[in-house]
């Protein structure tokens, strides 16, 4: 029994020290310039949440400046036993980077419509005949993954690289986005200028279903305008009441899945426009501006994965070595627990969306 208090109290220790290097980290995120830079490195990371994206930014970081690491930012990283089944060891004295690892449970209803009815199986217990089961994560335990830089072993595969010119679109990107448009039922619509659009880069009109990008742009601009209207059919129609909890950030985030879109697929981010964290992140009554930030960028990569998923361009890799299966969601019965939402009330729901910040 003391042995078994021992741990918990050990696990519970590394999760506190986890919250700390995670809020620091969010912390330090305090110009646009800043989330900016961190989402371009969360698009390289995407497969991981956003907080152990900046779990390993901040870790890593400390070790290039204790000289355990050559370069100031990771490119591939897993855990001690996925680099072993590459061919690979973690080099003696290289500390591994804690993050958050999901715990998962079992849950069984013969009902699954209703999400009142899962339940929670135990450990080795059965499900009745006929009862669905789902799993879903239940709580995080801490876990260590190391970069490749701090391994040796058998070399890995060269993963492609694009490279684009000045001004230059992605292949395909353009048409890969507007299919995603025009399955969700918009219209996409090249206007000749901004006098068309209220002066915008592009827009986005629910009512008349359209989606308006101008065509005096660069081809790297209009694709990235594209992207960010994108992010504004995906994440924020108006008759969504979801939306209304994060309307005063609806630019940023959109700005910010066009970002990960771009960055995955080697294009610049200098051109992206987000304001200040401490604005948009205090526009979020009763919440931290850490939680907040650290939500967005949860629904940031989400959007933008669910994106890129669904592409067939080519994309930088997502910082899983080669040979070891991208990270996955854990499935999730519906609804089992009950979520804080924001009061009805009458509100005046808009229509267009995308005008830029």
């Amino acid at each position: 029994m003391a042995s078994t208090l021992e741990q918990r109290a050990s696990r519970e220790a590394k999760l506190d020290e986890l919250h700390e290097k995670l809020t620091g980290a969010v912390e330090q995120l305090v110009s646009g310039k800043d989330w900016r830079d961190a989402l371009a490195f969360a698009a390289r990371f995407r497969s991981r949440s956003f907080n152990n994206t900046m779990l390993i930014w901040v870790q890593h970081q400390v070790a290039f400046e204790a000289g355990r690491v050559p370069d100031p930012f990771p490119t591939l990283v897993a855990g001690y036993r996925q680099w072993q089944a590459l061919g690979r060891q973690v080099m003696k004295g290289q500390l591994g980077y804690m993050i958050f690892a999901p715990v998962t449970g079992r849950f069984a209803t013969a009902t699954p419509s209703d999400a009142g009815s899962w339940r929670r199986l135990g450990p080795r217990e059965k499900p009745q005949p006929g009862e669905v089961v789902r799993s879903r994560m239940v709580g995080a335990r801490p876990a260590y993954v190391w970069d490749v830089s701090q391994t040796d072993g058998e070399p890995l595969p060269a993963t492609p690289m694009p490279v684009l010119l000045e001004g230059e679109a992605p292949a395909g990107l353009w048409d890969g986005l507007a299919a995603q448009i025009r399955a969700a039922g918009f219209e996409v619509v090249s206007v000749p200028d901004e006098m068309a659009i209220m002066g915008a880069y592009g827009m986005t009109d629910y009512e008349a279903r359209t989606v308006s990008v101008r065509e005096n742009m660069s081809a790297a601009a209009r694709v990235k305008t594209l992207a960010h209207e994108l992010a504004h059919v995906r994440m924020h129609d108006p008759g969504d009441v979801e939306v209304r909890q994060h309307r005063g950030i609806r630019e940023v985030e959109a700005e910010s899945v066009a970002l990960m879109i771009g960055a995955a697929h080697g294009m610049t981010t200098d051109g992206y426009t987000i304001p200040y964290v401490s604005t948009w992140a205090a526009r979020v009554d009763g919440q931290e501006a850490a939680q907040v930030v650290q939500a967005t960028g949860e629904r940031v990569r989400k959007t933008a994965l669910a994106i890129l998923d669904q592409l067939d361009t080519p994309q930088l890799g997502d910082g899983t070595p080669p040979g070891i299966e991208r990270d996955t969601p854990t499935a999730k019965p519906a609804r089992v627990s009950s979520r804080s939402v924001e009061p009805d009330r009458p509100h005046a729901a808009p229509v267009l969306a995308g005008r830029g910040l």
